[in-house]
């Protein structure tokens, strides 16, 4: 109960709470919608998700300074790449949380000149830019596993024909070295499908690659269970080096 209590008093874990929470009302009300009978269970969902989604605006109002913060940090960073991936894609962040803040001065009716659809779409287009440029860090980084694992593994084999003869086809081989990075290292495995699961949306809205609301409730889902572990378990998230 103490941990629990910790967890809620974060602004980050509240935000994942509420984020769950959004997605899993839209993954029921896509699976629910179809059938007969349903309709009222399915206009709850659609309502309690669009509360839920509301209330998040105002647990992100101050996310562009911990972006600009984030930003800073990533500078610091010692390796090349890293370092570039996360300072470009805390930038694209900060883009993103400007705009999220515009959409939200204009769902309260703060300023009702806005074009909600272009600013809709720059929001989109900055996040998926984010996204895109932390799974270029995730894949450099399971990149270096890889070959760290495969380096291990070298050193214990006497012979290289056993090596050979036991994965005889590459794409087998492949997987089972990426597998066993993966396990090796948690934090980069959560970041990846978190950062996979996420990318869904802005795609989905930019036109690239559409899916439906069950895909992307999934994704949105799973993406924020990812997120609770890691505001959780601090250790358990991909710490910038």
């Amino acid at each position: 109960m103490d941990a629990f209590a910790r967890f809620t008093n974060q602004t980050q874990g509240r935000d994942r709470l509420f984020r769950a929470t959004q997605y899993t009302c839209m993954l029921l009300s896509y699976l629910l919608e179809p059938h007969a009978g349903k309709e009222k269970v399915v206009m709850k969902l659609k309502k309690l998700e669009s509360s839920v989604s509301t209330g998040r605006k105002w647990f992100r109002l101050g996310n562009v300074v911990h972006a600009v913060q984030a930003t800073e940090q990533s500078l610091h960073a010692t390796d090349l790449v890293p370092r570039v991936c996360l300072t470009l894609a805390n930038l694209n962040r900060v883009l993103y949380f400007i705009c999220d803040t515009v959409l939200w001065v204009r769902s309260v009716g703060l300023a009702s000149g806005i074009n909600k659809e272009k600013w809709r779409t720059w929001a989109a287009r900055y996040y998926c830019y984010s996204l895109l440029l932390s799974l270029v860090r995730d894949l450099y980084e399971i990149s270096l596993q890889m070959e760290q694992v495969a380096h291990d593994r070298a050193k214990r084999k006497k012979s290289p024909s056993q090596e050979l003869l036991e994965e005889t086809e590459w794409l087998q081989s492949f997987l089972l070295l990426l597998f066993r990075s993966l396990r090796k290292h948690p934090p980069l495995f959560l970041d990846t499908v978190k950062n996979l699961c996420d990318i869904l949306n802005p795609l989905h809205q930019l036109g690239i690659y559409k899916s439906n609301p069950g895909v992307i409730g999934l994704g949105g889902l799973v993406s924020s269970i990812v997120g609770i572990i890691t505001v959780a378990c601090p250790h358990m998230k991909l710490n910038t080096h």
